[in-house]
């Protein structure tokens, strides 16, 4: 039997097996897991939804570009958008529990569309205007992918969540690929608010989708969290707090590929309008490992193989500033993608045993909102270095950087066990 028919990933939840031990569901495949009711429309309903986020920073730029502000006002509304991205993950993702979760998602959509419709049309508004959209774009919708994510876990059964999940990743990193190209086609073919237009209609038909998607386990009774008072839904949240380091290890490791990369270019000698195609492979091989990584089974738990495969892809990132010429920066961030996914996955699993059922779609919209967080710091500190130090440093500084939270999340994931 081939891995597509069933030789699957059975990693999830609060166990991980290697085998299927008699009497247990086999895992189920890659075409099985299409044809589960609710799945193909979820697929499409996520895309819709993503689109606009993959979008917006840099559609941002190229609404004011061509205004008085320029590119330093597309950077302040770039960066509204991901502040408002990081307030309304964790403030609205603790409202998605229970029967309301679809109506609350479909909410934030709408406003998001509306949000991103005005930007499109206010390229010559007062600064703080656009501003206020901008936030209110980021942070509306913010939810949307711990929602989402939650409604897929709760639509297939437990020996296919991990298969399930690496579909999600590799349908994110596909949006994320052609995001930019489809941005800069649209705003120089069309009008500079095309793209965000299209942002609006996008997030608009995803709100309609979600509302017609079947209930699945992640709209279940909330338990005893449901009802709980906020400190306790805050405590319970909280206990995912080694997962969300990770996350945010993962996303400083993804700065420092992607904002350091052109200037580490420059300073090899090497033509910067490389970058480009580098980060496309660097994409494309995230997609390719995201398929490989569900395609079977592999050793440990899910956090274990969060933590290796984020030493592993910080290595290959480190490589990135030693090794020789354009083609050992390519090989470098070929593998560096193909072991992104797997460290994508492996999180939104971890974060299953740590998070109660009735709170995961919270806890993966705070974790949403932690890889911002931890996305900004690293640019920040990417930006002070590269102000005193030469790229290299900065990529190890990078990398350095993902090694030292990873440490401290298994620290504390190892003085929780002996606890």
């Amino acid at each position: 039997m081939s891995d597509e028919d069933g030789m699957g990933a059975a990693v999830g939840g609060t166990t991980q097996q290697t085998q299927t031990e008699p009497g247990e569901a086999p895992p189920v495949g890659y075409r099985a897991l299409l044809t589960r009711p609710g799945v193909r429309p979820w697929l499409l309903v996520t895309l819709a939804a993503k689109l606009p986020v993959a979008m917006a920073p840099l559609a941002l730029v190229f609404l004011v570009r061509a205004t008085p502000g320029g590119y330093t006002l597309g950077a302040v509304l770039g960066g509204a958008y991901v502040v408002g991205e990081v307030v309304g993950a964790p403030v609205l993702g603790a409202r998605l529990t229970g029967a309301r979760l679809r109506r609350e998602l479909a909410l934030g959509l709408l406003l998001g569309a509306a949000a991103f419709a005005g930007l499109a049309f206010c390229g010559s508004a007062p600064r703080p205007v656009a501003v206020a959209l901008a936030f209110l774009a980021g942070g509306a919708p913010a939810a949307h992918a711990g929602g989402l994510r939650a409604l897929l876990v709760g639509a297939v059964p437990e020996e296919a969540v991990a298969r399930a999940l690496s579909v999600e990743t590799t349908l994110t990193q596909g949006v994320w690929a052609v995001a930019p190209a489809a941005v800069a086609f649209l705003a120089l073919g069309a009008a500079p608010g095309a793209p965000l237009l299209l942002a609006a209609v996008c997030a608009a038909l995803a709100a309609f989708g979600v509302r017609t998607l079947p209930q699945a386990g992640a709209e279940a009774d909330p338990g005893p969290y449901g009802a709980a008072p906020p400190v306790s839904r805050v405590k319970a949240l909280a206990a995912g707090w080694p997962v969300y380091l990770t996350s945010a290890a993962a996303m400083a490791l993804l700065a420092t590929a992607e904002l350091v990369l052109p200037a580490l270019l420059e300073y090899r000698g090497l033509p910067v309008a490389w970058s480009g195609p580098l980060l496309t492979v660097f994409s494309v091989a995230s997609v390719l490992g995201g398929l490989v990584y569900g395609a079977r089974t592999w050793p440990g738990g899910a956090r274990a193989q969060s933590l290796v495969l984020l030493v592993v892809m910080a290595v290959f990132v480190a490589l990135t500033a030693v090794l020789p010429g354009l083609a050992g920066i390519a090989v470098a961030l070929l593998l560096a993608g193909a072991f992104k996914s797997g460290v994508m996955v492996t999180r939104n699993l971890s974060l299953r045993e740590r998070v109660p059922a009735g709170m995961l779609a919270a806890g993966y919209s705070v974790m949403y909102a932690v890889q911002g967080v931890g996305y900004s710091l690293t640019a920040s500190v990417a930006a002070a270095v590269l102000a005193h130090a030469a790229p290299v440093v900065a990529v190890l500084c990078g990398a350095a950087l993902t090694l030292l939270l990873t440490l401290v999340s298994a620290l504390a994931e190892r003085r929780s066990r002996v606890a």
